[in-house]
């Protein structure tokens, strides 16, 4: 599995869909609000993406202070969402940081019933939410940055409006997410091309026009 991939469906779950190893799936509030800070969600990205990392080289990568970025570590550590790499430290000063999990996954029902558990669960999608539109529109600044061969189509925006039974939308969710998981699993050739990090999700829910 690579590092690089992101939640597995976060909020949504297909129950008959197959958990890819290595996979948490969060059930507790309390680890789940670990996640409703937007620094959190991105240290978490990069741990993802890059791998393991110092608390300055994250602090470097942020825009934040040492303090900031450590005390935000300390929370994900606290909720086993990280853990401590130490064989990676050349003295005792020095601390390596690594993802405890590679992929993780919540289910929005789980979390039904009590109004402070769905107002975390509200909040950590919101966060979520908010961190890939905000990826999104940074596409939109960056891209005049990149060559004709990413401008072309290497991005896209599509949306349709579909009447479905419950089932249905749960057996679209399922096909959505395979979709991501064919190339999310797949091993990275080793071809000597360069290649780019590239934010893929999807979401489906019922709405009004």
């Amino acid at each position: 599995m690579d590092e690089a991939t992101d939640e597995v469906k976060n909020g949504t779950k297909d129950d008959g869909a197959e958990r890819p190893r290595g996979a948490r799936e969060i059930q507790d509030s309390r680890v789940l609000a670990a996640l409703t800070h937007p620094l959190r969600r991105r240290l978490m990205d990069l741990l993802r993406v890059d791998g393991p990392a110092t608390v300055g080289r994250l602090a470097e990568r942020t825009g934040q202070a040492v303090g900031n970025v450590s005390h935000h570590l300390k929370v994900l550590a606290e909720s086993g969402l990280i853990e401590e790499a130490a064989e990676l430290a050349r003295d005792r000063r020095e601390r390596w940081w690594r993802l405890a999990d590679r992929e993780l996954g919540w289910t929005r029902a789980d979390f039904d019933g009590d109004p402070v558990t769905e107002a975390v669960a509200e909040a950590a999608g919101s966060i979520l939410l908010e961190r890939q539109v905000e990826l999104v529109r940074e596409w939109s600044v960056r891209r005049a940055g990149y060559g004709p061969d990413w401008r072309d189509g290497c991005s896209v925006a599509t949306q349709t409006w579909l009447r479905l039974t419950p089932e249905e939308a749960r057996e679209l969710a399922a096909d959505l997410h395979a979709v991501i998981q064919k190339w999310a699993q797949r091993p990275v050739p080793e071809d000597g091309r360069e290649r780019e990090t590239v934010l893929a999700f999807a979401h489906s829910v019922p709405a009004k026009p």
